[in-house]
């Protein structure tokens, strides 16, 4: 299964290397206020995709401290509640119960 797995990542560093060494032009990024750049294209390709990847993870983080800070406060009311409620009642001997015969 390792070998396997190190095929397909040694095929897509081939295949993304290969994207790079085809999209070497140089590409022009226009700013405001007259402000340009110019890189090759799969730097700005490169750029945008760890834009965009960072831009997921916070927004997953995010996400995550969120429900991390509902499941505590969820966790503590369970907790106040269980210390609440009454303990079982208590169990009746045999010796208490009176029977009494009606005919």
């Amino acid at each position: 299964m390792r070998a396997i797995m190190w095929f397909i990542r040694l095929l897509l560093f081939i295949l993304l290397f290969g994207f790079a060494i085809k999209n070497d032009h140089l590409a022009t990024l226009n700013f405001y206020f007259g402000g340009q750049w110019q890189l090759p294209l799969v730097f700005v390709i490169l750029i945008s995709f760890a834009a965009g990847a960072l831009l997921g993870v916070t927004a997953t983080f995010a996400s995550l401290l969120r429900q991390r800070r509902e499941i505590s406060q969820l966790r503590r009311q369970l907790e106040r509640a269980e210390r609440e409620k009454p303990g079982p009642a208590p169990a009746v001997a045999a010796a208490d119960i009176q029977i009494s015969a009606h005919p």
